[in-house]
């Protein structure tokens, strides 16, 4: 008998590890024992089974036949729109004669005890087009979305556990990519709404487990996750909580500035609200996030948080992604300087246009007073000076212009005209500078006062991860004998929490981020078997790690080469 699915519809089947994981099983609904039954797959490669038997389809074209009838199951399709999807822009000449022998065909697999005169009870035509019927729970896309809606209605009445348990059933009966295989613009719009579906279950399945207090399990299946829907939000948001109720500040801020980038990079705009409201909460501890500060053991609505006890000197360093951050030009200087409140948003071209054509409009006699205005915001004495300078210009101007004849020439007409320049001319161009530079040291000075310590602690463990890399690549002996990269030994030199492939334990793999067991004991296997990798990148070109989790480790990852056998010549052997 082959392997295959049967669908869960309350059930609870063997639960995967992680929420969305498919696992192999056997899932039951009702009416599946019926003699004769028919079920489709389209979560994955379309698929068909008659009892335990899988059916064949016949080519692929009458795959595609039966792919359109299974996306509108129970509705009638006209001849024209199937030749349509299956062909797109490369329809054959007599279309609907090519329609209908591929409905023979898949009649005669789906129908074999019809008579060939008959017409069909299973796959129909009418004059509004052909329909294929499907008895409950005989199409697993059904099922999902009849498990997914029963799960929800548990969750809203209290029982969260059990809608967990639901929802994991439910997921687990995708395979891979609805209708894997099959191409063309209906298909695919069909495959982005299914897969829409699922990701929405994932969301809903994470967020249950996050409130059951299960994050630790939850980050390298977010992790995951993450990379393979990058575009929601609610994904980003669920795996940054569970970041930072581990325990891991600093990677949940780093995973905030990834999706910040990512979002900027692609589309130009901030993320949104609730993102942005987690960050704050973050920097401020604030308790209602469950932070590091309240218990794991238990879920985030249990007892108040306790307060964990200091880290000894000799405990597990836990391995901290890098967060690029700059002192704010100005406002709340607690945040990044990602956070919409701590940019400095440089006036409109209009505006600054507007404000220098102050000194040309009154002929510089208020020049002086724009830049003086600056000076005393900026606190800069080189402003006040020129400021001053400015004033001096004009005042030459205009004592020259009363006191002399406009129709005489005089040794005083040259510095008059210059000065009159000067104050207006140029102290237009010089408020337009002003306009476009950033904040003066003074400023600058005060924002750097009231840096978060957290967030110096960030650049301080980034300093000491670049030093020691130095070291490794400088001197990888004097590396080994300190132990860099190794965080779950007592160690004297802090390396700011880095990683080596080539000698940390396999736990310690384990628990970066998009590690999981499988793909530390692989790490540690090959390194056995083949010797100590040349690089991290050894861990993509050898398939032990996926590249995008490798990017994102790649200021903690490091692989400190082997140390060199002793030379028998050396020793007169």
């Amino acid at each position: 008998m082959r392997n295959h699915c049967r669908y869960a519809a309350v059930t609870a089947p063997a639960l995967p590890d992680d929420c969305g994981r498919a696992a192999e099983g056997v899932f039951v609904t009702e009416g599946s024992g019926a003699a004769g039954s028919l079920r489709f797959e389209i979560l994955g490669r379309l698929r068909a089974w008659r009892d335990d038997e899988e059916l064949e389809l016949g080519p692929g074209k009458q795959r595609a036949v039966l792919a359109v009838l299974l996306v509108n199951a129970g509705r009638p399709v006209p001849v024209p729109a199937i030749v349509d999807a299956v062909w797109g822009d490369d329809p054959p000449d007599n279309g609907a004669n090519v329609v209908q022998k591929y409905v023979a065909g898949l009649r005669r697999v789906l129908e074999p005890g019809r008579s060939p005169r008959s017409p069909g009870e299973l796959l129909t035509l009418s004059p509004a087009g052909y329909a294929l019927k499907v008895d409950p729970g005989g199409l697993d896309a059904e099922v999902f979305q009849r498990q997914v809606r029963h799960a929800l209605a548990v969750r809203a009445g209290g029982d969260a556990a059990e809608a967990a348990a639901l929802l994991r059933a439910a997921l687990a009966i995708w395979r891979e990519d609805a209708l894997a295989g099959i191409k063309g613009p209906v298909f695919d719009a069909a495959r982005d709404r299914l897969s829409d579906e699922r990701a929405s279950a994932l969301e809903a399945c994470a967020e249950i487990e996050l409130e059951l207090g299960r994050h630790a399990e939850l980050v390298p299946e977010l992790t995951r996750l993450v990379a393979d829907f990058p575009l929601r939000e609610q994904l980003r948001y669920l795996l940054i909580l569970a970041l930072y109720r581990c325990g891991r500040q600093a990677e949940a801020l780093a995973a905030y500035r990834d999706a910040r980038a990512f979002l900027i990079e692609e589309f130009g705009v901030e993320p949104g609200e609730r993102l942005q409201q987690l960050q704050l909460g973050i920097l401020r501890s604030d308790p209602a996030l469950g932070g590091p500060a309240a218990s794991t053991s238990g879920p985030a609505s249990g007892p108040a948080p306790a307060i964990a006890p200091p880290t000894p000197a000799h405990a597990p360093v836990s391995p901290v992604a890098p967060v690029s951050w700059a002192p704010p030009a100005g406002g709340d200087a607690t945040a990044p300087s990602g956070s919409p409140r701590t940019v400095r948003t440089s006036p409109s071209w209009p505006l600054k246009l507007l404000v220098a054509s102050i000194p040309v409009i009154t002929c510089g006699t208020v020049g002086w007073a724009v830049i003086a205005f600056f000076a005393a915001r900026r606190r800069s004495v080189p402003l006040g000076l020129a400021a001053a300078g400015y004033l001096a210009a004009e005042a030459i101007f205009m004592a020259v212009a009363l006191h002399t004849d406009a129709d005489v020439a005089t040794p005083w007409d040259v510095p008059m005209m210059i000065a009159w320049f000067v104050a207006m001319f140029g102290a237009a161009a010089h408020i337009v500078l002003l306009m476009s530079s950033g904040p003066s040291d003074p400023e600058r000075a005060r924002d750097l006062g009231r840096v978060d310590p957290v967030l110096v602690e960030l650049l301080e463990r980034r300093t000491r991860r670049e030093q020691a890399r130095a070291l490794v690549r400088d001197h990888p002996e004097i590396a080994r004998r300190l132990r860099v990269g190794r965080p779950d030994v007592s160690r004297t030199f802090d390396d700011g929490g880095l990683v080596d492939v080539n000698d940390a334990p396999r736990d310690v793999l384990a628990g970066l981020p998009g590690v999981g067991p499988h793909h530390a004991m692989l790490i540690v296997a090959v390194r056995e078997g083949k010797g100590p990798f040349a690089s991290t990148e050894d861990l993509i070109v050898q398939g032990l790690l996926p590249a995008h989790v490798v990017r994102a480790l790649h200021e903690v990852l490091i692989a400190i080469p082997a140390e060199p056998e002793p030379d028998p010549s050396a020793t007169g052997q």
